[in-house]
């Protein structure tokens, strides 16, 4: 069974959200085409993300001394724990995001800090740091009101291709909703062409995962 992880970003309910529209074509088709295909959302304006904050380095600084942690410090860190094991567990991630001052949002970043973790999805040696998750990839359905592929300015898809592949994922795979502020006579357009696309690709993610 291939376990996928779909992570959304955006307040904005499905109907209101190009992005998330995208995506739920891409799901959906994944599973359409293979049934042995489940799938996890998490929207993270629903649940709980923790950032990281006094309480967070002083439960990592606790560890590595085996002193114990207080209970606000033990909640924090395990809902950053639970967010690792689903993001550990899962063989593909489908990330929705929206562009917002050329990032994504910040709980977006919140769960990818939850997710980067030394010892569990990457470690150090001498070469420097290597990946550890194997056989795993992503796809990025990203919304931007203006055009930004193959400019420096969607530092949010560059960041996120940096994260996975830092910890081994390193085939991402974007398809982006873009130009719908730019071209407003156009939304229909780009949003039916950006589904066609996320479509496609599920098909052809669907045909090669092996039972």
């Amino acid at each position: 069974m291939t376990k996928v992880l779909y992570v959304s970003a955006n307040p904005k309910p499905t109907e209101l959200s190009y992005s998330k529209q995208v995506a739920e074509t891409f799901v959906s088709t994944l599973q359409a085409e293979n049934a042995t295909i489940e799938v996890e959302a998490i929207e993270l304006y629903d649940v709980d993300v923790q950032e990281i904050d006094g309480d967070v380095l002083s439960a990592w600084g606790k560890f590595a001394s085996g002193e114990a942690l207080t209970d606000v410090e033990a909640k924090k860190v395990g809902t950053m724990s639970g967010m690792l094991e689903k993001f550990m567990q899962a063989d593909l991630y489908v990330f929705a995001t929206p562009m917002w001052n050329f990032f994504f949002p910040a709980r977006m970043k919140m769960f990818l800090d939850s997710v980067l973790m030394a010892g569990k999805t990457f470690r150090y040696t001498e070469q420097g740091p290597v990946g550890l998750l194997e056989n795993k990839q992503a796809v990025h359905i990203q919304g931007t009101g203006g055009i930004y592929t193959g400019t420096d300015l969607n530092f949010a898809d560059a960041y996120l291709r940096q994260a996975l592949a830092f910890v081994g994922v390193s085939e991402v795979t974007t398809v982006a909703v873009e130009g719908v502020s730019q071209y407003p006579d156009k939304v229909e357009e780009i949003v039916a062409d950006a589904k066609a696309k996320a479509e496609a690709l599920a098909k052809e993610v669907a045909g090669a995962v092996t039972v």
